[in-house]
């Protein structure tokens, strides 16, 4: 006599980025061990594999391709599935400001975390009075790289590779360059060709990128200091 199915319950969120109503379901366990053992490996193809695979099986809307998902949503669907999984509470240990060093463990309601969107985010940036380029949102793979990397570059070749990698197109008036037709080395030497001003709005496509964020009050108990601490990405969460 075959054992009885156990139902899994489904719930539904709405992408950040278009507000379209998205259907999924919890981890199952099998799928939660797959989660844990490429944690564990450290191994960054093992962890893209692991997050592309549950991240897929749980979303169960059609159409929905989560790799092509801006990294904001899949921060938001992940939370909410981890959610749904294993808690809607997470613990964590926040480093208290005024002395940066004494831990005070803290208990977060996922309900509260949200996605932070500014006024003043553009992807389309004015290089120079002719040249113009349009950025994309990071990818699935440079998501999981951000947050479970453990290779050790320093942070000015991560950021080089990170911007180069979103580069959608270089446009003028009269022509349109494609990053798909470019060469890495092409790319880096156009980013290295700008003057600081140029960089610096690059870069503020990145700082003004929605981002999963939450305020959170905290009193050291030696100093007895309260403190505001602003968690931001997914690694904020979970690191």
């Amino acid at each position: 006599m075959p054992l009885p199915k156990i139902a899994t319950p489904t719930y539904e969120l709405e992408l950040p980025s278009s507000g379209q109503t998205v259907k999924y379901r919890p981890f199952l366990v099998k799928e939660e061990k797959v989660l844990v053992i490429a944690l564990e490996s450290e191994d960054n193809k093992q962890i893209t594999n692991a997050i592309k695979a549950v991240l897929k099986s749980c979303v169960l809307t059609k159409g929905i391709k989560v790799e092509k998902l801006p990294t904001f949503d899949i921060e938001f669907l992940f939370l909410n599935i981890r959610g749904k999984s294993v808690g809607e509470e997470l613990e964590v240990n926040i480093i208290c400001p005024d002395d940066e060093k004494t831990q005070v463990p803290v208990t977060i309601d996922l309900d509260d975390i949200q996605v932070q969107k500014y006024d003043d985010h553009e992807n389309q940036i004015k290089i120079d009075e002719n040249i113009m380029m349009e950025m994309a949102y990071p990818s699935l793979d440079q998501f999981i790289k951000n947050n479970f990397d453990f290779d050790e570059k320093n942070a000015m070749t991560q950021s080089f590779e990170l911007i180069a990698q979103c580069i959608d197109k270089i446009y003028t008036e009269d022509e349109v360059w494609a990053s798909a037709d470019c060469t890495k080395k092409e790319m880096n030497e156009f980013l290295e060709s700008m003057n600081s001003t140029q960089f610096k709005a690059i870069e503020k496509f990145f700082e003004t990128m929605p981002k999963l964020s939450h305020t959170i009050k905290v009193t050291n108990p030696k100093t007895k200091v309260e403190s505001e601490v602003v968690l931001e990405g997914l690694a904020s969460f979970f690191g």
